[in-house]
């Protein structure tokens, strides 16, 4: 396998993680491909908390799985190595035992390392680091907190050119379009909390939902969870946050 193969299997690995994204935490982006004479014959991802990891849904989804010992995973996070809620996925792997393992980046949670060691302990070609700051960037809530221990956080206002935010008797509303505001929505459907001052809360009455994105299925979307900062517990009941 060529360098430029590994890192176009890998991509693929990356962009099956990203299908995850807000449906896992506080669990890691992950995504699997099983690449067999430079075809690929099964992959998966990380679909929801307390799920099959990407590793165990890619080689459930090859068809023949005796051809898994002659094949290359690639797998965008170290393959886990302990027990939670579902069983190690570095166990399953060594079971099938494929002919080689490619690993975006190492998991720096040391309850759930170890994996990568494992395999080559085990005699499995093992290599590690490929795409490694597109995996770091995809994964950045975990790693943040994993290797911070604090949340990732993001800071989002909208302002006109000349740099307001409102006006002083909060009479305006929009400055942002409706396209910005969509994206603003599939943001919060990938995050786990949304926190906004009471003065924001009473004055513009936000929902802070994910409505917007992908309203089809909005039923279906985990909404994030709604903080709301109010030292003087002042804020009205009939505000659409309650």
């Amino acid at each position: 396998m060529t360098q430029e193969q590994d890192r176009l299997y890998m991509q693929r690995a990356l962009e099956l993680a990203r299908l995850g994204a807000g449906r896992v935490s506080p669990n890691p982006l992950v995504g699997c491909v099983v690449v067999h004479q430079e075809r690929i014959i099964g992959e998966g991802w990380h679909r929801q908390w307390g799920g099959p990891h990407a590793e165990v849904n890619a080689l459930e989804s090859v068809a023949d799985k005796a051809l898994i010992a002659q094949s290359t995973v690639y797998v965008s996070l170290e393959p886990c190595n302990h027990w939670g809620k579902t069983p190690p996925c570095t166990d399953l792997l060594l079971q099938h035992t494929p002919r080689r393992v490619v690993i975006c980046n190492a998991d720096t949670n040391p309850r759930a390392a170890g994996g990568l060691a494992r395999l080559q302990e085990a005699g499995i070609e093992v290599a590690t680091g490929l795409l490694a700051e597109e995996g770091r960037w995809l994964n950045r809530r975990f790693f943040t907190s994993v290797e911070k221990g604090r949340p990732h956080i993001i800071l989002k206002w909208a302002q006109t050119a000349d740099g307001y935010m409102a006006r002083s008797d909060y009479s305006s509303k929009w400055i942002s379009n409706p396209y910005a505001r969509q994206l603003v929505h599939k943001w919060r459907s990938e995050e786990d909390a949304i926190l906004v001052g009471s003065n924001t809360a009473r004055h513009d009455n936000p929902r802070l939902t994910n409505r917007d994105w992908a309203p089809a299925q909005a039923h279906a979307l985990r909404q994030p969870l709604r903080v709301v900062v109010d030292r003087m517990l002042s804020l009205p009941e009939e505000l659409h946050l309650f």
